[in-house]
């Protein structure tokens, strides 16, 4: 997904002559280490905006560590070993949604020699029960059907085929990029939306690791004021990835804040803003027009932002998720989509029916608690992870 930024930056990574940096072998800060007390200057009272701005120093210290692990990645491993071990760690976090979908397909169609309806009568409840919906389900088995009319179609084995490509089709239509268009100046500006409990906060901290390692400089927002702890745990994620976070106190209105906050990045020439916002229930209509407000204050300010309403879904939720994206995409116009827990579920089938359903392009995958398990979301590693055959494991 960062492929989306070389347009903008690939022209100031060529001046610092830096490889990528998104290097295995960084050190990741323990959980538990980070205080709040380096983080006092960085709130700044919304009357002495100017003096209380953190210098733009507090973040230059990113860009030192181009130089000194440029001679790294030639001691990695070849980048084809590297590949395959990503590869296997995300067809082992994504087990529970193979056990509950494609090891139970592999059972149902093991020992059988032709394809009838009570196969596909068992085939249709373990679709739906593994949250592929009620509407993926039936267009799967009507394309299992169209090709066993036209003897397409021999053996289950061939039919788990067809499943597979088609499943391929969904998620591959949502896949866009060409529509993130980089603004030609200014910062590039992510408003992060979603309901209480999803991982919102810590999904904002792993984007910003993404993009100090790739050597942009970035400037958090903290505008979610009504959560208890929400400005100190972002300021935790400030603190870990080294760069400044605006924030005043607690009940402040987050218009405000991220007002204050786009005057700081057009002054200090951020490269990416990621702007946190209050979780809030997709049925809570005073709350999602405060969702409107942010957007447009963030508008008046820099235009044509924000250039990424990203909304962040829980996997094990699974179908009210789609809810949950209809109603945000209505009140925001969603333009990305973070998956988080999605090791921790057996509804991973949503990810299939989130793509058919919406046609909003899946931008990252959390497949675990580390920074590395935010994973960039590339559909055709997913579903060959999902389609690992099970004798390899």
């Amino acid at each position: 997904m960062l492929g989306w930024f070389q347009k903008k930056f690939g022209k100031k990574e060529e001046e610092i002559s830096a490889p990528d940096l998104e290097h295995p072998n960084q050190t990741e800060p323990d959980q538990a280490e980070p205080t709040l007390k380096a983080e006092v200057p960085l709130e700044p009272p919304p009357a002495t905006l100017e003096e209380s701005q953190e210098p733009t120093s507090s973040i230059k210290p990113q860009l030192p560590q181009k130089s000194s692990i440029s001679n790294l990645p030639q001691k990695e491993a070849s980048p084809g070993k590297k590949n395959s071990s990503m590869f296997q760690r995300l067809s082992e976090r994504l087990t529970k949604t193979k056990e509950s979908l494609v090891y139970r397909i592999d059972t149902l169609f093991l020992g059988k020699k032709e394809i009838d309806q009570e196969l596909l009568d068992d085939l249709e409840e373990i679709l739906i029960t593994a949250d592929l919906g009620v509407n993926t389900a039936q267009e799967l088995l009507d394309e299992a059907r169209r090709k066993l009319k036209r003897k397409e179609l021999s053996d289950p084995q061939t039919l788990k085929k067809v499943l597979k490509e088609k499943i391929r089709s969904f998620i591959t239509e949502s896949d866009r990029p060409a529509e993130l268009v980089m603004p030609d100046k200014g910062p590039f500006v992510i408003m992060v939306v979603g309901v209480n409990g999803v991982g919102k906060t810590t999904t904002i901290g792993k984007i910003a690791h993404k993009f100090t390692n790739a050597g942009q400089s970035v400037l958090l927002v903290a505008a979610d004021t009504f959560r208890a702890a929400a400005v100190a745990q972002l300021k935790i994620w400030g603190e870990r990835n080294k760069v400044q976070v605006v924030s005043q106190h607690e009940g402040a209105d987050p218009s405000a804040v991220v007002y204050d906050a786009m005057d700081i990045a057009l002054a200090q020439n951020y490269d990416v803003v990621i702007v946190d916002t209050a979780g809030r229930l997709h049925t809570q209509v005073n709350l999602m027009e405060e969702l409107k407000k942010i957007k447009r204050v963030i508008g008046k300010k820099i235009p044509d932002a924000p250039h990424e309403v990203m909304l962040i879904l829980d996997a094990t939720t699974g179908q009210n998720a789609i809810s949950q994206a209809k109603l945000f995409n209505a009140t925001v116009d969603i333009t990305g989509l973070t998956l988080t827990k999605l090791d921790g579920t057996a509804k991973g089938g949503i990810v299939v029916n989130i793509c058919r359903e919406l046609k909003i392009p899946i931008r990252f995958i959390g497949i675990g608690e580390q920074l590395e398990d935010l994973r960039d979301f590339d559909p055709n590693e997913f579903v060959e992870a999902l389609f690992q055959a099970k004798e390899s494991r």
